[in-house]
């Protein structure tokens, strides 16, 4: 048996390497944080919705098959539709161009470490599980 097979296995082995990359990008920000015109990055969010479409091949489709079902986001008409999502950039730049911030960027890198640390235990935790499915009945 493959755990990678295992859908749940496969997300959380996608989670943990999301995670891990983000702590490369903001070791690597941190790193550049006296580099004159540095620009930090980030990564985009990882998403449950974009690891099922990687996860089933293509995008995942809504569908209204009773009239009482809500419409699909790019269905919906009316005042949240009108609003869009702006990007501002970033307040602090020093007067050499950097933008890194070490405080936010020490931010990201505690709460990237929290969250591989959850999906670690819960990695581990759904291992044990497997295991004690596993084993045959009545045996310690």
């Amino acid at each position: 048996m493959n755990l990678a097979d295992i859908p749940l296995f496969s997300m959380l082995r996608g989670r943990l390497g999301y995670l891990s990359e983000q702590q490369k990008v903001v070791a690597q920000n941190i790193a550049n944080a006296d580099t004159a015109r540095y620009t930090p990055e980030d990564l985009k969010p990882f998403s449950f919705d974009a690891a099922m479409q990687a996860h089933a091949g293509g995008p995942t489709m809504m569908a209204v098959t009773e009239p009482g079902h809500m419409a699909p986001k790019s269905e919906r008409r009316g005042l949240g539709s009108t609003f869009k999502a702006v990007k501002t950039p970033d307040s602090e730049t020093t007067l050499n161009g950097n933008s890194v911030v070490l405080e936010e960027e020490m931010i990201k890198m505690s709460d990237a470490r929290m969250n591989y640390d959850a999906a670690i235990s819960f990695y581990q935790k759904s291992l044990n599980l497997i295991r004690l499915a596993s084993r045959k009945p009545g045996s310690a």
